[in-house]
């Protein structure tokens, strides 16, 4: 048995003694796992976030080759281990590592494939490489047909907004405004709201005056949570 063999199973083991039957059964119904649900199919062994997060630090140092195998897992908490061996690894990467964990996870994007695996990774991957970098990825990413690879375009401008940037979040919400995805409205919703939090409350409501007419009420309704209640009203009685 190899040691890449060796380390797979250590971390299934390590992972299962988290696991939690009652867990895995609301984590299910949670994330949609129902025939024609987004989820459709994702299996949960009801590993807490927190739990998962620690073998995933006891192991970020396994070769990628090893982190492929467990992207591509049928069982939900062994991708989300897998996601977050990236971001520590991303973490602690020279440039020439950045590139290849980058291109890995462009390569295995569709693997990524529940909300959950987005947020937590999108942003301090995905947006952190291109930070200073051609963006033009996003773009074919907002137009994908692929749900998660749309969700991937959008939350990782997370990144651009801590940087204090917002001209790229506004792009692709103006890819996306006409979604038909709940999950896209709300995950639009959360970055321009963080956009009024972060960066700048009077460009938000410069975008919601050009645009809220377009967007869905879902994405409005989020992204003008912040925002002081008696303006929180005047956006909610237009639509």
């Amino acid at each position: 048995m190899s040691n890449n063999q060796i380390s797979l199973i250590r971390i299934k083991r390590d992972l299962a003694l988290y696991k939690n039957k009652e867990k895995a059964q609301l984590l299910s119904r949670f994330f949609k796992t129902g025939e024609g649900q987004y989820g459709e199919g994702d299996v949960f062994l009801g590993v807490i976030v927190p739990d998962s997060r620690k073998v995933a630090r006891k192991y970020f140092d396994i070769s990628l080759g090893l982190v492929d195998e467990l992207i591509q897992s049928k069982i939900h908490e062994e991708r989300l281990v897998a996601v977050f061996i990236l971001v520590e690894k991303y973490k602690k990467a020279n440039e020439k590592e950045k590139k290849e964990i980058y291109k890995f996870y462009l390569k295995h994007a569709k693997n990524i494939n529940n909300w959950d695996l987005v947020d937590l990774s999108a942003p301090k991957v995905f947006g952190s490489y291109l930070l200073n970098k051609d963006r033009e990825i996003l773009l074919r990413f907002a137009k994908s047909k692929n749900l998660w690879e749309r969700r991937i375009a959008i939350i990782s401008t997370f990144q651009f907004i801590y940087a204090g940037e917002f001209e790229w979040t506004f792009k692709i919400v103006k890819i996306l405004i006409h979604d038909k995805h709940d999950l896209i409205h709300k995950a639009c919703g959360w970055m321009l709201r963080e956009v009024g939090k972060r960066v700048s409350e009077k460009k938000l409501e410069e975008f919601l005056k050009e645009n809220y007419k377009n967007m869905p009420r879902t994405m409005l309704r989020y992204a003008i949570e912040r925002l002081p209640e008696p303006k929180r009203q005047y956006y909610l009685k237009l639509k």
